[in-house]
Protein backbone atom coordinates (compact mmCIF):
# COMPACT_ATOMS: atom_id res chain seq x y z
CA UNK A 1 0.00 0.00 0.00
CA UNK A 2 1.22 3.41 -0.71
CA UNK A 3 1.60 6.35 1.34
CA UNK A 4 -0.69 9.61 0.77
CA UNK A 5 1.87 11.82 1.26
CA UNK A 6 2.99 13.64 -1.63
CA UNK A 7 6.80 14.56 -1.74
CA UNK A 8 6.17 17.95 -1.90
CA UNK A 9 4.74 17.74 2.00
CA UNK A 10 7.79 15.45 2.63
CA UNK A 11 10.60 16.96 4.43
CA UNK A 12 13.15 14.72 2.58
CA UNK A 13 12.60 14.23 -0.74
CA UNK A 14 14.04 11.70 -2.63
CA UNK A 15 15.31 13.00 -5.69
CA UNK A 16 17.67 16.00 -3.56
CA UNK A 17 19.57 13.34 -2.10
CA UNK A 18 19.83 15.31 1.08
CA UNK A 19 19.06 14.77 4.78
CA UNK A 20 15.80 16.18 6.35
CA UNK A 21 18.13 18.36 8.45
CA UNK A 22 20.19 20.37 6.15
CA UNK A 23 16.79 21.37 4.24
CA UNK A 24 15.42 22.72 7.08
CA UNK A 25 18.36 24.18 8.08
CA UNK A 26 19.17 26.30 4.89
CA UNK A 27 15.51 26.63 4.17
CA UNK A 28 14.71 30.17 5.53
CA UNK A 29 18.13 31.76 3.94
CA UNK A 30 17.32 29.86 0.59
CA UNK A 31 13.97 31.94 0.91
CA UNK A 32 15.89 34.65 1.77
CA UNK A 33 17.89 34.54 -1.69
CA UNK A 34 15.51 33.46 -3.75
CA UNK A 35 13.03 36.30 -2.84
CA UNK A 36 15.61 39.44 -2.83
CA UNK A 37 18.87 38.58 -4.85
CA UNK A 38 17.42 39.57 -8.03
CA UNK A 39 16.22 43.44 -7.30
CA UNK A 40 19.60 43.76 -4.97
CA UNK A 41 21.59 42.64 -7.66
CA UNK A 42 20.10 44.90 -10.02
CA UNK A 43 19.94 47.93 -7.78
CA UNK A 44 23.53 47.42 -6.70
CA UNK A 45 24.41 46.89 -10.42
CA UNK A 46 22.78 50.76 -10.71
CA UNK A 47 24.72 51.59 -7.76
CA UNK A 48 28.71 50.42 -9.28
CA UNK A 49 27.68 51.66 -12.94
CA UNK A 50 27.22 48.16 -14.04
CA UNK A 51 30.10 45.82 -12.42
CA UNK A 52 28.08 42.98 -11.49
CA UNK A 53 31.05 40.80 -10.10
CA UNK A 54 31.58 43.47 -7.40
CA UNK A 55 27.63 43.43 -7.27
CA UNK A 56 27.73 40.00 -6.42
CA UNK A 57 29.93 40.32 -3.61
CA UNK A 58 27.40 43.19 -1.70
CA UNK A 59 24.37 41.04 -2.29
CA UNK A 60 25.93 37.84 -1.23
CA UNK A 61 27.62 40.27 2.42
CA UNK A 62 24.03 42.59 2.45
CA UNK A 63 22.07 38.85 2.32
CA UNK A 64 24.94 37.18 4.79
CA UNK A 65 24.17 40.09 7.26
CA UNK A 66 20.29 39.67 6.88
CA UNK A 67 20.41 36.37 7.68
CA UNK A 68 23.08 36.95 10.66
CA UNK A 69 20.44 39.36 12.16
CA UNK A 70 17.53 37.13 12.16
CA UNK A 71 19.04 35.27 14.88
CA UNK A 72 18.41 38.49 17.48
CA UNK A 73 14.97 38.89 16.31
CA UNK A 74 11.55 37.44 16.29
CA UNK A 75 11.32 34.08 14.72
CA UNK A 76 8.86 35.41 12.57
CA UNK A 77 10.95 38.25 11.54
CA UNK A 78 12.00 38.84 8.08
CA UNK A 79 13.97 41.65 6.56
CA UNK A 80 12.26 43.84 4.35
CA UNK A 81 13.43 45.05 1.00
CA UNK A 82 13.99 48.56 2.34
CA UNK A 83 16.24 47.31 5.04
CA UNK A 84 18.38 44.91 2.87
CA UNK A 85 18.19 47.86 0.16
CA UNK A 86 19.28 50.17 3.10
CA UNK A 87 22.28 47.54 4.60
CA UNK A 88 23.35 47.19 0.34
CA UNK A 89 23.39 51.11 -0.31
CA UNK A 90 25.41 51.66 3.26
CA UNK A 91 27.79 48.82 1.83
CA UNK A 92 28.80 50.28 -1.56
CA UNK A 93 28.73 53.86 0.46
CA UNK A 94 31.56 52.73 3.08
CA UNK A 95 33.35 50.63 0.13
CA UNK A 96 33.74 53.67 -1.89
CA UNK A 97 34.76 55.92 0.93
CA UNK A 98 37.72 53.50 1.61
CA UNK A 99 38.48 53.53 -2.00
CA UNK A 100 38.49 57.48 -2.49
CA UNK A 101 40.70 57.47 0.82
CA UNK A 102 43.16 55.12 -0.50
CA UNK A 103 46.25 57.20 -2.59
CA UNK A 104 45.80 56.12 -6.57
CA UNK A 105 49.06 53.94 -7.74
CA UNK A 106 49.86 54.15 -10.81
CA UNK A 107 52.36 51.57 -12.15
CA UNK A 108 53.39 53.89 -15.09
CA UNK A 109 55.13 55.90 -12.23
CA UNK A 110 56.63 53.41 -9.86
CA UNK A 111 58.12 51.91 -13.34
CA UNK A 112 59.52 55.22 -14.29
CA UNK A 113 60.94 56.49 -10.73
CA UNK A 114 62.25 53.08 -9.61
CA UNK A 115 65.91 52.70 -8.73
CA UNK A 116 67.58 50.42 -10.58
CA UNK A 117 69.07 47.66 -8.46
CA UNK A 118 72.65 47.49 -8.43
CA UNK A 119 74.03 44.32 -6.85
CA UNK A 120 77.94 45.27 -7.98
CA UNK A 121 77.10 48.87 -6.50
CA UNK A 122 75.27 47.33 -3.53
CA UNK A 123 78.60 44.82 -2.38
CA UNK A 124 81.20 47.33 -3.15
CA UNK A 125 79.21 49.78 -0.70
CA UNK A 126 78.99 47.12 1.60
CA UNK A 127 82.46 46.33 1.88
CA UNK A 128 83.66 50.20 2.02
CA UNK A 129 80.90 49.84 4.81
CA UNK A 130 82.64 47.44 6.79
CA UNK A 131 86.30 48.46 6.53
CA UNK A 132 85.72 51.77 7.50
CA UNK A 133 83.89 50.37 10.92
CA UNK A 134 86.77 48.43 11.56
CA UNK A 135 89.33 51.45 11.25
CA UNK A 136 86.96 52.56 14.30
CA UNK A 137 87.58 51.71 17.99
CA UNK A 138 84.48 49.01 19.30
CA UNK A 139 82.59 51.47 21.44
CA UNK A 140 82.56 54.62 18.14
CA UNK A 141 81.67 51.59 15.71
CA UNK A 142 78.79 50.21 18.10
CA UNK A 143 77.48 53.69 18.78
CA UNK A 144 77.24 54.42 14.89
CA UNK A 145 76.07 50.51 14.17
CA UNK A 146 72.67 50.99 16.42
CA UNK A 147 72.30 54.86 15.21
CA UNK A 148 72.87 54.75 11.62
CA UNK A 149 72.56 51.11 10.24
CA UNK A 150 69.90 50.04 13.02
CA UNK A 151 67.96 53.68 12.71
CA UNK A 152 67.91 53.40 16.59
CA UNK A 153 67.16 56.53 18.28
CA UNK A 154 69.88 58.03 20.42
CA UNK A 155 67.77 57.14 23.46
CA UNK A 156 67.18 53.48 22.37
CA UNK A 157 71.00 53.41 21.55
CA UNK A 158 71.81 54.72 25.27
CA UNK A 159 69.92 52.41 26.68
CA UNK A 160 70.96 49.32 24.60
CA UNK A 161 74.30 50.48 25.44
CA UNK A 162 73.78 50.89 29.24
CA UNK A 163 75.53 54.55 28.67
CA UNK A 164 74.38 58.04 28.89
CA UNK A 165 72.56 59.84 25.82
CA UNK A 166 75.18 61.95 25.98
CA UNK A 167 77.68 59.81 25.15
CA UNK A 168 75.88 58.29 22.61
CA UNK A 169 76.31 61.74 21.26
CA UNK A 170 79.61 62.46 21.83
CA UNK A 171 80.66 58.86 20.24
CA UNK A 172 78.53 59.56 17.07
CA UNK A 173 80.08 62.76 16.28
CA UNK A 174 84.04 61.80 17.03
CA UNK A 175 83.29 58.47 15.30
CA UNK A 176 81.76 60.36 11.75
CA UNK A 177 84.77 62.87 12.33
CA UNK A 178 87.48 60.00 12.24
CA UNK A 179 85.43 58.37 8.81
CA UNK A 180 85.07 61.94 7.17
CA UNK A 181 89.15 62.35 7.91
CA UNK A 182 90.05 59.26 6.32
CA UNK A 183 87.80 59.30 3.50
CA UNK A 184 87.03 62.26 2.83
CA UNK A 185 85.46 61.88 -0.45
CA UNK A 186 82.91 58.99 0.25
CA UNK A 187 81.60 61.22 3.18
CA UNK A 188 79.68 63.51 1.78
CA UNK A 189 76.23 61.84 2.76
CA UNK A 190 77.17 61.43 6.26
CA UNK A 191 78.49 65.17 6.62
Amino acid sequence: MRSTTSSAESPHRPDQGTAPAAATCDGPVRELYERHHGPLLRYVSGLLRGDRQRAEDFVQETLLRAWLNSADQPPDWSPSRAWLFRVAHNLVVDWTRREQARPEIHQELLETHAEPVDPIGQAVQRRFLVNALSCLSAPHREVLVYVYLLGWTGQDAAQALSIPPGTVKSRAHHALRELRRRHPRHMLVAA
